[in-house]
């Protein structure tokens, strides 16, 4: 194993980059920063966890953009703007060609959402563990949150969904064929960045897709005391998951997660402004249910009461996704 201080020297140094904002980065025992006046803080964590969250032959490159990607992905869902990064690095015994890569993948991901390491902590042991620390900014009573949805609001999402799980269906070998795409989808998911900001004036409420639409969905309706009724055959589907899984795509759709899209509630009558939106960022905006009085959430297809899948989402105390 290198020693911890040479491997964020050779490794980690040159992504922490040159910013009036960071007063202070890597080498000292903390950060310090210097946050836009008129600006709130939105801090978000996230840990991915070789075997549970990442399979172990994954391609380093694609590991560090999955995980800077996911954890972005939670800033977009409040409408911030990334600004810096903190990283934790659990390692076993990486070689200087696995770690040559990861940094290159980590310096491409932090490029592309504008973020600054800024610190973090590397250690070694036998399973692999990575956690982000992302740091953002939010215009002051801007931020979006999950406990705003209201009674009679359109429920939409951006993007297709369930094509990560069909990605990893593949690459488990548990669906036969190929499709880059859905691989792609996986490996190397798209934080709506533009989006979230774009919804500062427009969206109640809104989460990013995680663990699963049914799952994070009903943490805004948790957090805002409703309920929904969510419309199957409105679900936005790619072709490839349809070809790859026409069986599965509906299921995999409302429950299979780590899509990173946004799910988000915005009052019927302001639905028209979605297609401006959806123009100017080339990403497709599907209504695909509305907010209810009556908590919990009911799925209908065609008008048909359905029943829920077993699982709505991952859990990592409870069931796992199917």
């Amino acid at each position: 194993m290198h020693g911890e201080f040479d491997l964020i020297r050779r490794y980690f140094d040159t992504i922490s980059g040159d910013h009036p904002s960071v007063q202070l980065g890597i080498g000292d025992d903390c950060a310090l920063l210097s946050p836009s006046s008129h600006f709130e803080l939105a801090i978000s964590v996230d840990t991915l966890v070789e075997g549970v969250h990442f399979l172990p032959d994954i391609h380093p490159e694609n590991l560090a953009w999955r995980l800077i990607a996911s954890s972005v992905s939670d800033l977009a869902a409040m409408g911030a703007s990334p600004k810096w990064l903190t990283l934790a690095c659990t390692l076993n015994d990486p070689s200087k060609e696995w770690l040559a890569a990861f940094s290159k993948g980590l310096t491409e991901a932090c490029h592309n959402y504008s973020l600054i390491l800024i610190g973090g902590d590397t250690t070694s042991g036998q399973q692999q563990v990575f956690t982000a620390q992302v740091h953002g900014e939010v215009p002051v009573g801007k931020a979006l949150k999950r406990s705003g949805a209201q009674a009679g609001d359109a429920i939409v999402v951006s993007g297709t969904l369930g094509d990560s799980r069909a990605g990893l269906a593949l690459l488990t070998a548990e669906r036969e064929g190929e499709s880059e795409y859905l691989q792609e989808r996986y490996y190397r998911p798209t934080a709506r960045l533009a989006l979230g900001e774009a919804l500062r004036e427009l969206a109640n409420a809104a989460v990013d897709i995680s663990d699963g639409l049914l799952a994070d969905l009903g943490h805004i309706l948790t957090a805002s005391g409703v309920g929904a009724d969510v419309h199957v055959e409105a679900l936005p589907l790619s072709a490839a998951i349809k070809e790859l899984a026409p069986e599965s795509a509906e299921r995999w759709a409302l429950s299979g997660g780590e899509d990173f899209e946004l799910c988000f509630t915005l009052p019927q009558d302001r639905v028209f402004e979605l297609q401006q939106i959806s123009e100017r960022l080339a990403l497709p905006l599907t209504v695909v249910g509305e907010i209810t009085q009556q908590q919990g959430i009911a799925l209908l297809k065609s008008g048909e009461p359905m029943a829920l899948p077993a699982s709505l989402g991952f859990n990592h105390f409870g069931n796992e996704h199917e």
